[in-house]
């Protein structure tokens, strides 16, 4: 049963990538939210761990809330991928039954690597998120530390699916907060998006 969940939460994100591009409406937020609910389903019927069940379950929830024009809806977006990442770096060092500065042992280039990531956020993206800094620093902290604590593992799929939702997030980032609405290449930065994060969740669940 969980495969066959998987792959339904597959093909509903591949449904809604023509959808990506369009206004914000219910269907399109329902069929947004389906990749990530049955990534969390399949999650559970396996008798995955419920750290990554509940960080699945939260994703989905961030990605309905990020459906939906407005502030409020950003910000509820916002909030639950973060406690999603907390909730994964949790999973990440139960399953590497490490302490998170192991990383900096096993992987020390590419730890170093994620610690510069973060900290040149501060020059590239905070300084154009308006009144939302302070939210946007502590999402920052928070996806680097779950990069960081998959590296307490040896490199594997749960670091490359990590690796992936950083890249989806700063290319979200990117056509957010450094794009205007005019530029041609906002629909496809869009698609990135979406093909990133969804590779990288799918990944993480099967790590």
């Amino acid at each position: 049963m969980a495969p066959l969940l998987a792959w339904a939460g597959l093909l509903a994100a591949m449904i809604y990538l023509p959808l990506s591009e369009d206004e914000s409406n219910w269907p399109r937020s329902v069929v947004k939210t389906l990749p990530l609910l049955l990534f969390a389903y399949a999650a559970w019927a396996s008798g995955r761990e419920a750290f990554l069940i509940a960080g699945l379950f939260l994703s989905a929830l961030g990605d309905m809330a990020l459906s939906r024009r407005g502030e409020a809806a950003f910000m509820f977006g916002l909030a639950a991928f973060a406690l999603a990442h907390l909730l994964y770096i949790l999973h990440f060092l139960v399953l590497a039954d490490a302490p998170l500065w192991e990383a900096f042992i096993i992987n020390p280039a590419m730890a170093v690597f994620l610690v510069a990531y973060g900290v040149l956020a501060e020059v590239w993206l905070v300084p154009y998120t308006g009144h939302l800094k302070l939210a946007v620093r502590v999402y920052i902290l928070l996806i680097t530390l779950m990069g960081i604590a998959a590296l307490a593992m040896p490199i594997g799929l749960a670091f490359v699916g990590a690796a992936f939702f950083i890249a989806s997030d700063t290319l979200l980032a990117l056509q957010m907060f450094r794009m205007s609405d005019e530029d041609p290449m906002m629909g496809r930065i869009g698609w990135a998006v979406w093909i990133s994060y969804v590779a990288g969740q799918a990944m993480i669940m099967t790590a």
